[in-house]
């Protein structure tokens, strides 16, 4: 009796934990992200103009000098379109808390709500990539529009409903209620041609890699197996730092053919070591094909001491106005964000703290809803933490090349500090006597100075939700 009487009050407590959960992250609040029209808007090196119609190309002032005067300028093309905006924010991959999943190893957990936001911006960072290199920065899907303002009404009342459910079977003790689904819509599907389809193939397999189930290549409890290494469990908190080095070992461990033509580095130090990277993209694949990888380069640094120093503004806004660039995990204090774009002195961001509901996405035609943000959010650029990872992808060896030449330009051409955020130095890491080699950073995540930072960061920098 004694058992069955701790069993029905644990059934209680994680009924009653459900239900903090959909009160605390899943309550959308109805509220409008306003854009100027007199202003430039890029999201992940695409720029968008809502004064104009139509497509042209033109010179945008990116970097302002101390005398606000302009020293350089992006050639882009624009477009005039807000639709072809919302189209272009709604049809990146967004991922978010989620419940009810299966139990991740080692642990009685079955959500990441409070504790796995950094990990969810670090996949929609991978994601991104992924969709550079499968579907190119053109793609968008073709279901976007399909999903308007009034779902983050919907998602409200569905919220309410799921609470008050939540809590009256938590009283009652009776078993999880069934709660009925957001609504789907089934639009008529046209006849999509050969390249449509494929298209709609890499999109639904690159979602399935970020599934929240211990087969996932980049799911929740990949991720954290990952992670112990570096001394993380789940439950802790995630560093961007950390999140970049469990991301790289993601990759590295993917056995999907289709992963084989990509690979992760991570800088050392604020430093990326052009020959380090290019022998990751030159290496044979698993199936022993000699070819170049595609590349997604990870550097985590920071953006000032205790706060965000605002001469990195304009680095930032060049960074994310670059083609090569695929998002900044960051965030502000207590709660991660990702970035994706920029208006003026605000930052544009998908925001992972909305708890939703474990979808089984090795279902055939799963619904991708739940994966597409329907609004993006905007965030004053002072108001972000200073620890941050900025992702870049390259799909050839030349497109590194010039990638690092088109950023050591905006990193020496945007900073007011005598050294820049980070560098680009020629050779590998085991050329200089400062660097760990490249033998001791495969059998281990981090070095010992490594995880002492880590974790002085994880202690004082960030409080966990």
């Amino acid at each position: 009796m004694e058992a069955t009487g701790t069993d029905e009050v644990e059934k209680i407590k994680s009924k009653f934990m459900s239900a903090w959960h959909n009160m605390k992250y899943s309550w959308v609040l109805k509220t409008k992200t306003y854009f100027s029209r007199n202003s430039p808007v890029f999201l992940l090196g695409k720029c968008y103009h809502f004064k104009t119609e139509g497509e042209y190309r033109a010179l945008i002032p990116v970097f302002l000098s101390s005398n606000g005067s302009n020293f350089d300028q992006i050639s882009t093309e624009i477009s005039g379109n807000v639709e072809e905006f919302r189209r272009d924010f709604i049809s990146r991959i967004w991922l978010t808390y989620r419940e009810e999943f299966p139990q991740i190893k080692g642990s009685a957990l079955t959500t990441d709500c409070g504790w796995g936001c950094t990990l969810r911006t670090g996949q929609m960072l991978l994601a991104q990539g992924l969709m550079l290199h499968f579907l190119g920065r053109a793609w968008v899907w073709p279901e976007a529009l399909d999903m308007d303002s009034s779902d983050s009404e919907s998602w409200t009342s569905s919220t309410v409903r799921k609470l008050t459910a939540s809590f009256e079977a938590s009283l009652t003790a009776e078993r999880d209620p069934k709660i009925l689904a957001r609504p789907q819509r089934s639009p008529a599907r046209r006849d999509w041609d050969v390249t449509e389809m494929r298209n709609e193939v890499y999109h639904r397999k690159i979602i399935s890699w970020f599934g929240d189930s211990p087969l996932a290549a980049f799911g929740l409890h990949q991720l954290i197996e990952y992670g112990k290494k570096s001394g993380k469990m789940a439950g802790d908190w995630y560093g961007p730092a950390v999140v970049a080095h469990i991301l790289r070992k993601a990759v590295e461990e993917a056995r999907d053919p289709e992963l084989q033509g990509v690979t992760v580095y991570v800088a050392q130090d604020c430093t990326v070591y052009s020959s380090d990277v290019i022998d990751r993209q030159c290496s044979f694949m698993d199936s022993g094909k000699a070819g170049t990888k595609a590349v997604i380069i990870l550097v985590p640094v920071r953006l000032g001491g205790e706060r965000t120093n605002t001469d990195y503004l304009e680095f930032v806004k060049g960074i994310l106005s670059l083609e090569y660039c695929v998002g900044i995990i960051g965030g502000k204090p207590k709660q991660s964000y990702y970035f994706a774009g920029f208006q003026d002195d605000s930052l544009i961001y998908m925001d992972p703290h909305y708890c939703q509901s474990f979808v089984d996405v090795s279902i055939k035609d799963f619904p991708l809803e739940s994966f597409h943000c329907p609004s993006p959010k905007k965030m004053s650029f002072k108001k972000m933490d200073p620890s941050c990872t900025i992702g870049f992808y390259c799909r050839t060896v030349q497109d590194f090349e010039k990638a690092s030449e088109e950023i050591t330009k905006m990193l020496n051409s945007s900073s007011k500090e005598k050294y820049p955020l980070f560098t680009f130095v020629k050779g590998h890491s085991r050329d200089y006597d400062f660097a760990s080699s490249p033998l001791h950073e495969e059998n281990d995540l981090f070095s010992e100075d490594e995880k002492k930072r880590l974790k002085r960061f994880s202690a004082e920098e960030f409080v966990l939700l």
